[in-house]
């Protein structure tokens, strides 16, 4: 399974990675998580450069977004999609509902908050 991570850099600027979840070096440690929240988000909704404040999975259930990073990529996270995101640092990224109906995520925050390990 493909999941998206969403990491900062040595560069401190936020960067993509496309990871298969049997390339992770210790995938149980991909099952630690401390909850789970869903959020719904508006057509055209934007928000500006931010950072994560804990290391997420990030699903997106219905709608589309795009997340931006400081290099100008945009990148669309249709439903379905998998994200890992842990720009904790750094510039951040931004994110706009891009689809007609409402952006429908769930979060799950890791309780390890170190990424890689």
């Amino acid at each position: 399974m493909l999941i998206i991570r969403v990491y900062t850099g040595e560069d401190g600027q936020t960067h993509f990675e496309d990871l298969e979840t049997d390339s992770f070096p210790n995938p149980e440690s991909l099952e630690n998580v401390t909850g789970i929240r869903f959020r719904i988000q508006e057509p055209g909704v934007f928000s500006d450069w931010h950072q994560e404040s804990q290391r997420n999975y990030i699903i997106t259930l219905s709608g589309e977004g795009e997340l931006g990073i400081g290099d100008g990529t945009l990148r669309r996270i249709k439903a379905g999609e998998v994200m890992l995101v842990e720009d904790l640092t750094g510039q951040g990224h931004t994110t706009r509902v891009t689809s007609s109906i409402p952006r429908v995520t769930v979060q799950i925050p890791l309780t390890n908050q170190t990424p890689g390990s």
